[in-house]
């Protein structure tokens, strides 16, 4: 199937998937400091799109250009690159109104947050004598030693100048026809970026104001007396680089040597984007132009003065607590808690977690236990991510201490973490644990944990398999499963994978686990073509999929083969997808739901009916090539019946949904899921409330057992 028309564009797909987290920042029903964090996580994955996918296709486009000359204008690359430019503007224009709404439901809060906008005027019109002496002691204390303007001369390469994570005030210093520009940069690493006023006697408001006014406020003050001035004019800007880098194939470097050589040509990358204030005078914006070298129009992008507004993400709730969402405490395994340790449990049975539902305790008591077991002999861990103070490193370290083998695989190449896995990897070989890094064309991106250990003079191994990160603080957040098991043909199978990275030109047999490179797309269409073969011959078919993506056309293309056999397939697609349901004679019979809440949906699942027989997987890896061909992917099996049966029952609340789940139907509109006469689901809660009474049932049981 080549026609295009049946295959939506992932980009195009993924901006429909940030339109979804917009549509949380624009929802009502949400609290207040809730929805300002979904603006910064709209504008943090926004950030993050022009840095990769962007910046990607960019690239493809100066390729062609090189190539073919102005013919590029008409290229696939250069129509996709204005579609996105063109929905990005959309969606910029939907952003501005969602947050001055915002912003004026917080002040009827009682939280005042002071934009200093051209007619507002703050500083002259609406602060105290008072608050304006607050503000200079602030910024004279606290602030200004952390300012270093940059003065641009014909002779500075301004686009060096620019940290890819920093904002800027571009300040053109005017004395008659002279024009003096210089760069100051606003130091949100050393200060806060949400300055919090003090409370005037009586006052029933809090009052907030953004360090890049106060910063501007103060401009004449950093300037007067070194340089001679009429006038000035301060805008601010933000440059977004291209995140990739290029690897040498140089011989006698070493994967660490290559990645650290790789970050630093990321930081003087070619910009994907420059945003700047839409106020910003024409002169101005054509300087930039020159002194940055941007030819390409599409890469200026006129914006609100507040440039990075992903900070919002750490907005702090200064009004009443009903304006944050209602924690819900994490559970514990009562299979965890009825034994003394935690190999006892699991000899017991697989256990499997649910995060954030559950603590991820549980998971670090695993490695922790593990590091002064004096039966444990050897621990194999793969990183991709850890959490910066992280409990998990350390109970590695102190492993080593007590006469254990530690093996830790670290991806280098995990995007916008290499320099915090470099670092992690330094720290642990020179504490004693052996590092590897892996195979150079595969990333590791499977998540798994094995424990070797001494029973009656036999090797036992247990392992963990997980669909998310080794990272505590994201285990608050993303929802994700862990397994915890000693089934010997699957511990085997998980060793062998380590085995794998290390020698990868060995060839291992997996029976059990689905492990990409060598095996998924072969199992994955398997399993398909399995279900299509029952709809032919009469008997009933299904398959049910969560996962992030879905972009891989071999996969879409059998998927679309099942269903124009009959195979009923309903998915819960996260983010991107390129499958189009309900096209007649293709996907008639494939619906598809995508659930953005408080929660990032992030487990991969993968049902299939098998004449009755349900075979289910968790897996580390979405459908898109990279993960299918091009990384160290890990799905497993889940053959205890209780635990399947858990797992099927929670799909099935999530498909009721009918709070937060939107329908991707061919136009990617976002429609919500109607809720009708039907009770109202809001399955994240109900999820909740589900596993909450779960882990009762198993309590009083084991309580009868004993």
């Amino acid at each position: 199937m080549n026609d295009t028309r049946i295959y939506f564009d992932k980009e195009l797909s993924w901006l429909s998937f940030n339109e979804r987290v917009l549509q949380e920042a624009a929802d009502a029903t949400v609290p207040l400091i809730e929805r300002i964090r979904f603006l910064g996580i709209y504008s943090s994955n926004l950030d993050e799109f022009f840095r990769v996918r962007v910046a990607n296709i960019r690239r493809k486009v100066l390729v062609a250009r090189a190539t073919q000359g102005d013919s590029v204008e008409d290229s696939p690359e250069q129509q996709r690159l204005d579609e996105i430019i063109e929905k990005v503007s959309k969606l910029t224009d939907k952003f501005q109104p969602i947050a001055v709404e915002i912003f004026k439901e917080l002040e009827n809060n009682n939280v005042e947050l002071l934009f200093n906008d051209e007619k507002s005027k703050v500083f002259k019109k609406r602060l105290s004598a008072t608050e304006k002496d607050w503000i200079a002691t602030f910024f004279h204390h606290q602030v200004i030693r952390h300012i270093t303007p940059i003065i641009i001369s014909s002779n500075t390469q301004l686009v060096n100048c620019l940290d890819d994570d920093g904002i800027y005030l571009l300040v053109a210093l005017k004395q008659e026809e002279q024009i003096q520009y210089a760069l100051v940069e606003v130091p949100r690493s050393e200060v806060s970026r949400f300055v919090i006023l003090p409370k005037a006697e009586g006052a029933k408001k809090q009052r907030v104001l953004m360090l890049d006014d106060i910063i501007h406020y103060f401009l004449d003050e950093i300037f007067t007396g070194l340089y001679a001035y009429e006038d000035m004019d301060a805008y601010s800007i933000k440059l977004t680089r291209d995140a990739e880098y290029d690897l040498t194939d140089e011989l006698d470097q070493s994967l660490l040597d290559k990645m650290s050589k790789g970050l630093k040509q990321r930081l003087k990358s070619a910009p994907s984007r420059l945003g700047y204030d839409r106020h910003m005078p024409e002169y101005m914006v054509k300087f930039l132009r020159k002194a940055l070298k941007i030819r390409d129009e599409n890469n200026l992008v006129p914006g609100v003065r507040y440039r990075h507004f992903k900070d919002f993400i750490g907005f702090p709730n200064l009004g009443d607590k009903s304006l944050e969402k209602a924690e819900l405490a994490a559970l514990d395994s009562q299979q965890f808690l009825a034994h003394s340790n935690i190999f006892d449990a699991i000899s017991q049975g697989d256990i499997l977690v649910y995060y954030p539902y559950y603590k991820f305790r549980h998971f670090t008591e695993f490695v922790r236990q593990a590091s002064y077991d004096p039966n444990v002999t050897h621990i194999k861990i793969n990183i991709y991510r850890v959490a910066k103070n992280s409990e998990i490193i350390h109970s590695l370290m102190e492993a080593v201490k007590n006469g254990k083998q530690v093996t830790v695989v670290v991806e280098l190449r995990a995007r916008f973490d290499e320099e915090a896995n470099i670092e992690w990897a330094m720290r642990m070989k020179d504490a004693g644990i052996h590092v590897e890094f892996g195979i150079d064309t595969l990333k590791v991106h499977s998540k798994l944990c094995i424990i070797s250990r001494n029973e009656d003079d036999k090797e036992v191994r247990y392992a963990h398999i997980g669909t998310g990160n080794f990272h505590e603080k994201n285990a608050r957040i993303y929802t994700d499963y862990s397994l915890f098991t000693k089934h010997k043909e699957i511990t085997q199978e998980v060793n062998n994978v380590f085995s794998f990275i290390t020698h990868s030109y060995k060839r291992f047999r997996f029976n059990h686990l689905i492990v990409s490179p060598i095996t998924s797309r072969r199992r994955l269409y398997q399993l398909i073509d399995n279900e299509i073969a029952f709809a032919y011959a009469g008997e009933k078919a299904e398959i049910t999929l969560k996962i992030n993506n879905l972009v891989d056309k071999g996969l879409i293309d059998r998927l679309y083969k099942a269903s124009s056999a009959g195979v009923k397939i309903k998915m819960i697609i996260r983010g991107m997808c390129s499958l189009i349901p309900g096209i007649k004679g293709v996907s008639e019979n494939i619906k598809i739901i995508s659930i953005v809440d408080q929660f990032l949906e992030h487990p991969r699942v993968m049902l299939f009916r098998n004449n009755g027989e349900q075979s289910l997987f968790i897996s580390s890896a979405d459908w898109m090539e990279r993960n299918i061909d091009q990384r160290v992917e890990v799905a497993c099996p889940i053959y205890d019946e209780t635990l399947k049966k858990g797992i099927i029952e929670s799909l099935e609340i999530q498909f009721k949904d009918n709070q937060k789940a939107r329908i991707i139907n061919s136009v990617q509109d976002n429609k919500y899921v109607k809720q009708g006469q039907k009770q109202a689901i809001r399955s994240q809660l109900a999820l909740y409330d589900f596993l909450q009474q779960q882990e009762k049932d198993i309590k009083k049981a084991l309580k009868k057992s004993e």
